[in-house]
């Protein structure tokens, strides 16, 4: 198997994952106050939309990866 056929899957299922959730969700932590020894810590949580133009075009330029023929 050859690379361009692993970053053909890679994409296939990257797409299929940004098609099937629409986006992720990460949590940041930061530090509010800090008073001598001690912390006062905010955690807030954050969502990444992914397009869904972005998700097809994976899954169809993964495709075409996959299925060209390889190099002799």
């Amino acid at each position: 198997m050859n690379a361009t056929r692993i970053v053909g899957i890679v994409l296939l299922v990257a797409g299929a994952l940004a098609l099937v959730y629409g986006g992720f969700s990460y949590t940041q932590e930061e530090t509010a106050a800090k008073v001598g020894p001690l912390e006062l810590k905010v955690e807030q949580q954050e969502r990444v939309n992914i397009p869904l133009w972005a998700g097809i075009a994976a899954v169809l330029g993964g495709g075409v990866l996959v299925l060209l023929p390889g190099r002799r």
